[in-house]
C-alpha cells in the first residue's frame, strides 16, 4: 500500500479519495476503523472518523487507533487529512492529533499544506484565503463550532500544538523541489515541527508532493493529495503509459458509478455555499425545511410524515430536498431558543431515523449536505467501506457501497457550485 489516510470527516475523506483516485492511486474509503483486516490490493486506504469537532483526546484516541490499524494493513506513509479552512479551535483538534501522530511514528517534522486552489483555497505568506478573503473575513468567522478568527497558519498551528512553526513561500516553491527540500532540511536544524506550506496554483501542489516523497507524515487538505499521488506514481518501479493508468483510472471510477432507483437530497449543512445550494434547488424541485420544535415535540412520528412527504413528491424529474440548513441569523436564534447542542443532536437523530424508513421503502440514492450529517447516513445505511466514483465537483465524487446497492454523494458544507444538487442528479441520471 503506497499511503494511508485519516480523514477527521466523512465528506473529507470522500473529498481526499477522489483526489487520489483522480491522480491514479486506487482507492478504497472507510467509515470509522475495522474490527480486522481488510482484504483489499489498493494502492490507499482512507479512513474516515468522527474527529473535527469532539473533545481533542478522544480526536487524539481515534486517531491513533486509525494509525495503528493503517500500520497493520502495511501502510508505511501517512497523511491527516483536515479541511481546506484549517476549521479547528485555539485548543485543537488538529494540533493535539498532529502531535499524538508525530509521537507515535517516532517523527520531528511534518508539513501543514491545506490549500486546495480549484476551490478557491490558498496559502500566501503563510495565510489562508478563501476566495479573494482572508479566510478570518470568510464565512467561517461565523462558523457555529469553530469559527476561524485568525488566518495566519503559523500562529493558529503554534496555539494548539507543542512545537515551532515556520514557513516555506510560494517564491521557494516556484524554485523547484530540490530547493524546497533543502528549506526543509534548514527548517528541521532550527527544530521547525510544523512546516506550513504556500500554494497558489496545482502546480504548486505537484511540486509540494515530489519534494515531500520522503516524509512519512504530511498533514492537509485534500489539495496536497494530488501532488502526493502524482509522485508516488512517478515513482512507481514498473513504469505504465499513459494509456493504461487513464484505463485504470475510468475502471476504479467505474465501480462507483451510482446506481438506485430513488434519491433524495437531504441538508444539514449551515455553510454560505450550501445556503445558497439549497436556494437554488427550492426553485428547481419539491423542497421542505425541517421545524425544530416538531422534531422535539416527537421525532418518530415527524420522521414519518417527513418520509410520507418525500414518497408523495417523487415523481419529478429532480428528487424532493429535505434541508435543516439555516443562515446566521436564523441559526442563532435556534440555537438560543433550544441550545446549539440540543438542537444539532435532535437534527442529527432526525435525519438518521429518516434516511432508515427511505432505506426500508427502497430508496437508493442519497444526496448529502454536510459532513456531520453525511457521516450519520452513512453510519445509519451501515456503509463501511465504498467505491469512490466519478466526480460531481471537486472535491465531491459519487461513492457507492461495496456491500449494498447505495450510492452517496456526499457534500462538505462550502464545495460545489449553486446548481450541485441539480448537477447530481442530471449528469449521472437514474
Amino acid at each position: 500500500m503506497v499511503l494511508g489516510v485519516i480523514a477527521d470527516d466523512f465528506t473529507g475523506a470522500t473529498d481526499i479519495a477522489s483526489f487520489l483516485v483522480q491522480n491514479g492511486l486506487s482507492t478504497v474509503q472507510i467509515n470509522g476503523v475495522p474490527s480486522g483486516k481488510l482484504d483489499t490490493d489498493a494502492d490507499a486506504i482512507v479512513i474516515s472518523l468522527k474527529s473535527r469537532s469532539c473533545p481533542a483526546d478522544q480526536a487524539v484516541h481515534d486517531s491513533l487507533q486509525a494509525l495503528k490499524w493503517l500500520q497493520q494493513q502495511g501502510a508505511e506513509r501517512f497523511y491527516f487529512k483536515y479541511c481546506s479552512t484549517f476549521d479547528s479551535t485555539a485548543k485543537g483538534n488538529i494540533g493535539p492529533v498532529t502531535d499524538a501522530l508525530l509521537h507515535a511514528l517516532g517523527e520531528t517534522q511534518t508539513v501543514m499544506s491545506p490549500a486546495l486552489p480549484v476551490n478557491g483555497r490558498t496559502v500566501y505568506k503563510g495565510h489562508l484565503f478563501v476566495m479573494d478573503q482572508l479566510l478570518s473575513d470568510s464565512g467561517m468567522r461565523n462558523h457555529p463550532v469553530t469559527p476561524m478568527t485568525d488566518s495566519n497558519l503559523l500562529r493558529l498551528i503554534e496555539s494548539q500544538a507543542e512545537g515551532k512553526a515556520g514557513l516555506i513561500d510560494a517564491q521557494t516553491l516556484e524554485s523547484g523541489v530540490e530547493k524546497v527540500q533543502q528549506k526543509l532540511a534548514k527548517l528541521a536544524q532550527e527544530n521547525v515541527r510544523y512546516v506550513v506550506l504556500d500554494a497558489l496554483n496545482e502546480e504548486h501542489l505537484v511540486i509540494q508532493g515530489e519534494a515531500l516523497s520522503a516524509m512519512k507524515l504530511v498533514t492537509g487538505g485534500s489539495g496536497l493529495a494530488i501532488g502526493v499521488a502524482r509522485a508516488a506514481v512517478k515513482a512507481r518501479q514498473n513504469k505504465e503509459t499513459a494509456q493504461e493508468q487513464g484505463e485504470e483510472q475510468q475502471q476504479a471510477q467505474a465501480a462507483g458509478y451510482p446506481g438506485g432507483e430513488r434519491a433524495v437530497v437531504l441538508s444539514g449543512s449551515c455553510s454560505t455555499m450550501t445556503n445558497a445550494q439549497v436556494a437554488k434547488y427550492r426553485q428547481q424541485a419539491p423542497s421542505k425545511a425541517i421545524e425544530i420544535a416538531a422534531v422535539l415535540e416527537n421525532v418518530q412520528g415527524y420522521a414519518t410524515q417527513l418520509c410520507d412527504w418525500i414518497a408523495q413528491n417523487s415523481a419529478q424529474s429532480l428528487a424532493p430536498l429535505l434541508y435543516a440548513t439555516a443562515d446566521n441569523e436564523a441559526l442563532k436564534k435556534i440555537q438560543q431558543q433550544y441550545g446549539a447542542q440540543k438542537s444539532s443532536e435532535a437534527i442529527e437523530h432526525l435525519f438518521s431515523l429518516i434516511v432508515s424508513e427511505l432505506k426500508n421503502r427502497g430508496w437508493q440514492r442519497f444526496i448529502v449536505a454536510g459532513g456531520e450529517t453525511s457521516g450519520v447516513v452513512a453510519q445509519t445505511l451501515g456503509i463501511d467501506v465504498f467505491h469512490i466514483g466519478p466526480v460531481i465537483s471537486p472535491g465531491v465524487p459519487w461513492v457507492k457501497a461495496v456491500n449494498q446497492p447505495i450510492s452517496l454523494a456526499l457534500k462538505s458544507g462550502n464545495f460545489g457550485d449553486e446548481n450541485f444538487f441539480a448537477r447530481a442528479q442530471t449528469e449521472f441520471p437514474l
